[in-house]
């Protein structure tokens, strides 16, 4: 065994990219998991195309999966890797780019034969490993393929499933280089294939393998090791950001005493909210996958109407075919919670890529006056409680709520200092149960001073009632076509969301001089990336600040006079300028925007970039 020497990192980037049958989201994944159990903080952008099996060896059909981890508090899966682990021709050529100067690269030879070379658009004769292009790199080649074939030589297993288990030699190979323990991944294994013993006995075996050659070639003369994130004390786990939100959605139903109920149809990227929920059913819940998106947000607002939490979950392309039965909430005045975990568009757009393109969508895109109130998340762990806010607003308003995610946030990972039970608020909850003390008879629209009108559940005794999509007469509830009152009912209808803005906190500088020359004001995903600037720039002396949006319609109450105590707003997005242009109509300032709209995530470098021009 050669000696090796051990090396202090403060932070590392690692990108997993291979053929999407390669197995690199699991890879990511179970290193991502290891890396969270040793404490470091850690960021994850998965990336892996539409297609559900893209051709073989192709740029369409790379998968890749970054993870940033890090001895100190991070918010990006980092702007450039450190390491690139390139499991065919493809990977290689499609994330070079995004690798430093003198990077790592760990190569699969078996992935750049003649036929993955052509596949991957080299021209004939040029193979990268070899030509001498990669000089400017730390090149470690390897043929995964043939030695996890070697390891499992003995098997009777077939030549593909003994080639499926590549990834666990490439995973092992790693857990060597950063000095890590085996044990998560090893019981991950037992429990994914105890019923497979010859399946789970090879993949140990290619991963011990994989970590065993790490341990005998020369290659690496050093390993690397990440101390634990100097964080909060607490009890930590790795969560994505559809997990997070399911779990949110399960303590604010028990807070709020509450059955949930889920109608939905599976739509990338919000399809794993469906699965987490449906392995959940002990806390009263309900999962029901519906034949098309009308019938899954027809049957929430069936669910609320009979007094459960109704929910539905989607992405763009649902929200608009659930446009309809939204304003059905509308005028029916009921809780229910519409999630759209954004992707790119328009149309079927880009499935499996981010983007935060449906904010004008939630604010505007329904027909009539149609007010909803707007909720988003910034972060994986921030979907707990940003859905549980969400929830709260609906059941205490008694009006549908549009909840915005990407799907940046949904399928990354970060760590999650969760919160216990008992720490959480109770969300209160009021049936109107019997008709008040000299009340002849039930009136639905009858509101409080909020404008919140009573909830009651069909069957009480006495509060037998009618409601519909037809315009209702104020107070009666009853069907009105009368000009006035349709004026009077869509007034009402705006002003109970504007008063919404009394219940909630006033916003406030995520960091940064309260008064300065730039605020960076952001919502969503683009939360990490803008937080990174900011710092950096703070740290050369810079009078920059950075606000974050949950609260997107309506705004806090403090917003405008926030936005007039500096000199120049910045308002990046990951859109054609969304957020930007409702801000400009309702508060008349001059923001700039920053706008990348490539299915990506802003960087945090291009954001210095662009807030040192407008210090300039």
């Amino acid at each position: 065994m050669p000696n090796t020497s051990i090396q202090q990192l403060e932070d590392v980037v690692i990108k997993f990219a291979g053929d999407s049958g390669d197995g690199m989201q699991l890879t990511g994944s179970q290193f991502s998991n290891n890396t969270a159990l040793i404490g470091n903080d850690l960021s994850t952008f998965p990336d892996f195309p539409a297609e559900i099996r893209a051709p073989q060896g192709t740029l369409a059909g790379v998968s890749g999966f970054q993870l940033h981890f890090s001895s100190n508090r991070i918010f990006t899966p980092g702007d450039a890797c450190d390491v690139l682990v390139a499991m065919n021709a493809a990977a290689l050529k499609a994330n070079l780019k995004g690798l430093k100067k003198g990077g790592i690269i760990i190569a699969n030879t078996d992935g750049f034969d003649s036929k993955n070379l052509r596949l991957a658009n080299y021209p004939d004769g040029v193979n990268p490993l070899e030509d001498g292009s990669l000089v400017d790199y730390q090149l470690h080649t390897m043929d995964v393929t043939k030695m996890t074939r070697e390891a499992l030589k003995e098997s009777s297993l077939g030549m593909k499933e003994k080639d499926r288990a590549k990834n666990m030699f490439v995973l092992g190979f790693l857990y060597w280089l950063y000095d890590r323990n085996m044990e998560n991944t090893e019981n991950f294994l037992r429990d994914k294939f105890g019923k497979k013993p010859e399946i789970l006995e090879s993949n140990l075996k290619v991963l011990h393998a994989g970590y065993n050659f790490a341990e005998t070639v020369e290659a690496f003369s050093t390993r690397y090791r990440v101390e634990k994130a100097r964080m909060e004390p607490g009890t930590y786990r790795s969560i994505t950001g559809n997990t997070a939100l399911s779990y949110g959605l399960v303590a604010a139903a028990q807070k709020a005493g509450l059955p949930l109920f889920l109608g939905t149809y599976p739509i990338t990227p919000a399809s794993d909210i469906l699965h987490e929920l449906s392995r959940l059913k002990n806390f009263g819940i309900r999962t029901f996958q519906a034949e098309d998106e009308i019938a899954g947000i027809t049957a929430a607002i069936g669910a609320s109407y009979g007094g459960h939490l109704g929910v539905t979950t989607t992405s763009g392309p649902g929200v608009a075919l659930k446009g309809e039965a939204m304003g059905l909430a509308v005028m029916l005045e009921i809780p229910l919670l519409i999630i759209d975990i954004q992707r790119g568009g328009p149309s079927t757009g880009l499935p499996t890529k981010t983007e935060q393109s449906d904010l004008l969508q939630a604010y505007y895109g329904r027909n009539g006056e149609c007010p909803m109130p707007v909720i988003s998340a910034s972060t994986p762990a921030d979907c707990f409680n940003a859905i549980f806010e969400a929830t709260r607003i609906a059941l205490q308003h008694m009006t549908p709520v549009i909840f915005l995610s990407d799907g940046y946030i949904a399928n990354g990972a970060e760590p999650w200092r969760f919160p216990k039970a008992a720490d959480l608020k109770e969300i209160e909850v009021k049936f109107k149960t019997e008709l008040a003390e000299g009340e002849e008879q039930y009136l639905p629209y009858q509101r409080d001073e909020n404008l919140v009108r009573p909830w009651a559940v069909p069957g009480t005794p006495g509060l037998e009632h009618r409601i519909g999509g037809l315009e209702k007469q104020n107070i009666t509830g009853n069907v009105s076509y009368d000009p006035e009152n349709h004026q009077q009912m869509v007034k009402i209808r705006q002003e109970k969301v504007d008063r919404i803005a009394d219940h909630i906190p006033l916003q406030t500088i995520e960091i940064g001089p309260e008064k300065g020359k730039v605020l960076v004001l952001g919502w969503g995903s683009t939360y990490g990336a803008i937080k990174s600037a900011v710092l950096e720039l703070l740290a050369e002396g810079h009078e920059v600040a950075h606000a974050h949006l949950r609260h997107l319609r309506p705004f806090p109450k403090n917003l405008a006079e926030i936005l007039h105590s500096y000199d120049k707003v910045l308002i990046p997005e990951i859109n054609n300028g969304q957020l930007i242009k409702i801000i400009r109509d309702q508060y008349l300032i001059d923001a700039q925007a920053y706008n990348k709209i490539m299915g990506v995530p802003i960087t945090k470098s291009e954001l210095v970039t662009k807030i040192k021009e407008m210090l300039a």
